[in-house]
């Protein structure tokens, strides 16, 4: 082998032995831009929902968040209301730097007669026993509390498939979804002791990871 042959081969030697060293670093950095993004979505989303939730709660009412997840819909809440507002999941934790109670699935670690409103963001469907939450709800509340529940609608067949594709990613973890129509939770909240102050349609564009037919309820306890 001529020494220049011999020169050139100990010149691209360390060359190829760098080539995978920076495929992988860019890897490596697409892959921690992507979960900043992912973060930074779900961040916001919780900020958007948390904003619309305390136009219609009182400022410095004391909140529950039911099956709150990681956390941030109860953190931005807290600032917007001035007050302290709880998280409870299934979960030993949660992402988000809030008073964070775990729940055993049945009954709320809180006492009766201890919030002013209940906040349920897309949890009722998870309910094994959703009278039985439903009665949870009713005990914590004070006289005159209220009750923000965002629901997925099974209104079309695509939504109905959209419902049944997250059964499906959600039944090993949680048990069966039970979906129902905007006409069931009106009839069972109402049956339940609740007035329905009002429910509102809202947009499938609102995540287009998951574009399906959702509704709002704000209910009130009734006493008379």
């Amino acid at each position: 082998m001529s020494a220049e042959l011999q020169l050139g081969t100990r010149e691209i030697a360390p060359l190829a032995r760098q080539q995978p060293d920076v495929f992988a670093a860019i890897i490596q950095g697409l892959k921690r831009r992507w979960l900043r993004e992912r973060r930074r979505r779900k961040v916001g989303r919780a900020y958007d929902m948390a904003q619309e939730i305390a136009r219609v709660i009182p400022r410095g009412a004391e909140v529950l968040d039911v099956g709150c997840g990681n956390g941030f819909i109860a953190h931005h809440l807290s600032a917007m209301l001035g007050s302290s507002v709880i998280g409870i999941d299934v979960t030993d934790k949660t992402q988000a730097p809030i008073d964070y109670r775990q729940y055993d699935g049945a009954h709320f670690p809180l006492e009766n007669d201890s919030v002013d409103a209940v906040l349920l963001c897309y949890v009722l469907h998870h309910a094994q026993d959703v009278c039985a939450l439903i009665e949870e709800l009713r005990r914590v509340l004070r006289p005159h509390g209220v009750a923000i529940i965002y629901e997925d609608i099974p209104e079309t067949a695509w939504d109905r498939f959209i419902c049944w594709t997250h059964n499906l990613q959600w039944r090993k973890r949680a048990g069966e979804c039970t979906f129902r129509t905007e006409f069931d939770w009106r009839t069972l909240f109402e049956l339940s002791g609740f007035e329905v102050v009002c429910d509102r349609q809202l947009s499938r564009l609102r995540n287009l990871m998951h574009p399906v037919c959702r509704r709002s309820y704000l209910l009130r306890l009734d006493i008379s």
